[in-house]
């Protein structure tokens, strides 16, 4: 595998690859390759699937109600 150094990245571009990484629990590099890989390999989006699916999830969801409270007591529980 090839190893590649970017070198004068900017502060505020640095720091917003930081925190992506950071909120998709990646390394800063593999953060930087999947940027990579997304930008140079786009992958079709049929559209018309993509919403038959949101929509298929939205229905089994329907019956599903989950309220502020239910979501602090879950954690509240799950605290040692």
């Amino acid at each position: 595998m090839a190893t590649l150094t970017l070198k004068q990245v900017p502060d505020e571009l640095y720091q917003r690859l930081k925190q992506r990484a950071a909120a998709h629990r990646r390394s800063l590099n593999n953060e930087a390759i999947v940027c990579l890989e997304q930008l140079l390999e786009p992958q079709p989006v049929d559209v018309d699937d993509w919403l038959a699916k949101a929509r298929t999830l939205r229905r089994r969801a329907t019956k599903v109600y989950l309220t502020d409270d239910a979501l602090r007591q879950a954690k509240e529980d799950s605290r040692p």
